[in-house]
């Protein structure tokens, strides 16, 4: 799998997993689902991102998309 795929997959479970905890556990989880969402639009527009970076440095290999 590409760092492209990794990163998409890891933003979509990371929303998923912000909103089971923030019905389950505390409603203040939504911030997390607000700091992925920021997260990917300026990684839209500056192509720097922290996720990418760290998978990169985990040895995934990179993609068109990183």
């Amino acid at each position: 799998m590409s760092l492209g795929r990794i990163v998409m997959a890891f933003a979509g479970f990371m929303v998923l997993l912000s909103l089971v905890l923030t019905y389950w556990v505390s409603p203040h989880f939504v911030w997390l689902t607000v700091f992925v969402g920021v997260n990917q639009i300026q990684s839209a527009f500056t192509g720097f991102c922290p996720a990418a970076i760290a998978f990169k440095w985990l040895g995934a290999k990179p993609g068109p998309a990183f």
